[in-house]
């Protein structure tokens, strides 16, 4: 087709390197004590070699201007054209123009511009197989600003105390966990300057022990103003430098993930509010270009960890951007020979994570794009599966389960119940996309393991699943993993769900869980069969612990027992355990889906379901995103109800002892004290009486 109005440019490359080649900058940037800390599962590279492809049409030739992340050349319908100073003339007519780029050490990418010819997601690009693909693009739109370039945000943050120690050094307090580059202004002298971080004083203070340092060569040419070149995880920094150096300030520059605060929560509890502000800072400081699991350890995307922060973004920043680049980096490159992060587990939570992508976004787009990848990681599990059919450890396999000790061996309950919701979504999925032979063989092979998980499992006397069986033989023992993933991933009826409440999860017998990690779907779980007021007292207890020991993000693991500066130590060194971790924000997701009660009742919020429950407050008020650019807001108290609809219809599901009244619409019982109202106007405020008990 003729080209004549004048195309914006912008960088293209192969779909996925971007992110493929930024999780790997990002993962070799952790450091313990001066010594890179790489990530012991595989991490992938783009291609080296690519080709880009445009056929145009001109009515006459044109110049464009080429810049390129690596070296190239050009042919135009097969024939060298060398370019001069980075310009080339285009013949007019129809042409086929190819590009190829090699970058050894980076990630090959493109940009062109001329009037009518420019480089945009309608071009083709090949790894050299000349198999073409549409190629990936983001909002790198000028040659000036090539991807390699790509930073987070950043500004400048003061510290809020300073203290003078006896050796003649200084501690200084940001007050808050906080991530970036040391700043040291004023710097002069000969010699060197050392800073010893710390996410708690007690770090800072430990030369020897402290997990993160720097060593800074000061010359005398030196600039007075030193910004240091890696970013660091800290609350605290001690510096000490040689005799004669001096440093008249010190300063952070903070990085960070530009993102809306999108979800919000008050209630009438200010203990619970304040988990609420600290869980939000922690998610935001984890999310970064894509979900870490801590900012000081691992610094590295987990899927495991990854599937949390997606459930905890979409009730606080909805930004779908961070939740696709994290899915892509995760999957990597194929050929698969490993589990994703080398974990059983967390392949499937890869894949459980895509289906909940789609069913929060409404993007079947991408899961197009990722279709591929999808049932190439499912056809790697299903072909290490048993000879009965379920997946258990090989060689090479991280069977993780959770931090905890208990039997990893054999065919694990848990392993299966996650197998086989991922064959499930991968049928719908597969069904949406009409591949239909596909979607009915997995569908086959789901609903064939369903009956075998429970056949093998279930033990109706003990009120669940049992934990798992070692060479045909079933080891008797009970465990919380596997029962509240089946409340959470909806494989149990109303008889099973209060059998598994009652005897596995209420039950102080089976052993407990001591990890947020868990405990985020533990308590979820639990709100699953009603118990919102005792999430929301173990919320105060251990959320709430944290914040009495002086937290100002979430952990990755509180241990109540533990006193002092022993709560810091992890892997045997005293100050490993990380203070600022990701699935410690579950608070987010547990408030915002159980208590305002808000999830979609149809992919991508097409149909929002609203069910909220005070669960022990007295009110609470808030906010829940549905989309980048679509909200609801909700107040609740004891007797009455507003709700602030959005861009798409509600139904709204209530608990009351009364019928409940709303002027804009009449309720329909559903259940013992159960109503359902229809709210089918947008932007409208619905305002509903109702009551939570008999006065």
């Amino acid at each position: 087709m003729l080209t004549t109005e004048k195309q914006t440019a912008t960088w293209i490359w192969y779909p996925g390197d971007f992110e493929i080649w930024l999780h790997r900058e990002v993962c070799l940037r952790r450091e313990e004590r001066g010594s890179i800390y790489p990530p012991f599962y595989r991490l992938d590279s783009p291609y080296v070699s690519l080709k880009f492809q445009h056929i145009y049409t001109i009515a006459e030739s044109e110049e464009i201007s080429i810049a390129a992340e690596g070296r190239y050349n050009v042919m135009i319908d097969g024939l060298m054209v060398p370019p001069t100073s980075g310009r080339i003339v285009l013949p007019a007519g129809e042409h086929n123009l190819i590009i190829s780029v090699v970058n050894e050490g980076g990630l090959p990418a493109l940009f062109v511009q001329g009037r009518s010819v420019a480089s945009d997601p309608r071009w083709n690009v090949s790894h050299t197989n000349w198999q073409w693909v549409s190629p990936g693009s983001w909002h790198f739109n000028k040659a000036t600003e090539p991807p390699s370039a790509y930073r987070l945000a950043t500004f400048k943050q003061s510290y809020i105390g300073e203290e003078q120690l006896p050796d003649g050094s200084q501690l200084i307090d940001f007050g808050k966990e906080t991530f970036g580059y040391i700043q040291l202004h004023g710097l002069s002298g000969v010699g060197k300057v050392m800073l010893y971080y710390g996410e708690s004083r007690e770090e800072a203070l430990s030369e020897a022990h402290c997990e993160t340092l720097d060593c800074i060569e000061v010359a005398s040419d030196a600039p007075l103003e030193y910004t240091h070149h890696a970013s660091r995880a800290l609350r605290y920094v001690r510096i000490v430098a040689d005799v004669g150096i001096q440093v008249r300030d010190v300063s952070l520059l903070y990085e960070y993930l530009p993102v809306q605060y999108r979800g919000q929560f008050r209630c009438s509890n200010e203990r619970i509010n304040e988990i609420w502000s600290i869980s939000t800072y922690t998610m935001h400081l984890t999310t970064r270009e894509f979900f870490l699991d801590g900012i000081k350890r691992d610094r590295w995307v987990w899927s495991g960890d990854a599937y949390q922060s997606y459930l905890i973004n979409y009730y606080s920043f909805f930004d779908e951007a961070v939740n696709r680049r994290t899915t892509i980096a995760l999957r990597g490159k194929d050929p698969l020979d490993t589990h994703l992060n080398t974990i059983l587990d967390y392949s499937f939570f890869w894949i459980i994570a895509l289906y909940d992508h789609y069913w929060y976004t409404g993007d079947l787009e991408f899961v197009r794009r990722m279709y591929k990848k999808l049932l190439g990681l499912l056809d790697f599990c299903r072909g290490r599966a048993n000879a009965n059919g379920m997946v258990e450890g090989q060689p090479g396999d991280w069977v993780f389960v959770d931090w905890a000790n208990i039997d990893k061996q054999g065919e694990l309950s848990f392993q299966q119940v996650l197998y086989c919701r991922s064959l499930e979504v991968s049928a719908q999925l597969a069904a949406l996309l009409k591949d239909d032979t596909r979607a009915q063989e997995l569908s086959r092979e789901a609903a064939s393991l369903k009956k075998q998980l429970f056949e093998t499992f279930w033990d109706e006397e003990h009120g669940g699943l049992l934990h798992n069986r070692v060479n045909g033989v079933l080891q008797g023992g009970m465990t919380r993993y596997s029962n509240m993933f089946a409340i959470l991933l909806d494989m149990l009826d109303e008889q099973q769900r209060e059998l598994v409440a009652r005897h596995v999860l209420k039950n102080d017998a089976v052993p407990s869980i001591v990890t947020p990690y868990m405990r985020f779907f533990e308590l979820a779980a639990l709100c699953e069969v009603g118990e919102q007021a005792y999430v929301l007292s173990e919320m105060k207890s251990y959320w709430g612990g944290m914040l009495d020991l002086g937290a100002t993000t979430f952990w990755e693991k509180y241990d109540p027992e533990l006193e002092g500066a022993a709560q810091y130590e992890s892997s045997g060194r005293p100050f490993a355990k990380s203070l600022c971790h990701a699935w410690g924000a579950g608070p987010i997701y547990l408030l915002g889906k159980y208590f305002m009660g808000v999830r979609p009742l149809d992919a991508g919020y097409a149909k929002v379901l609203i069910e909220p429950t005070l669960g022990g407050l007295s009110w609470f008020k808030g906010t829940v995103p549905t989309a980048e650019d679509d909200e609801v807001s909700i107040y609740m108290d004891e007797t009455s109800l507003r709700i602030r609809t959005g861009n798409r219809p509600a139904v709204l599901r209530l608990t009351s002892v009364i019928e409940p009244t709303c002027e804009a619409g009449t309720f329909c019982a559903i259940g013992d004290h159960r109503y359902e109202l229809s709210l089918d106007s947008l932007q409208s405020e619905y305002v509903i009486a109702y009551r939570t008990s008999i006065f």
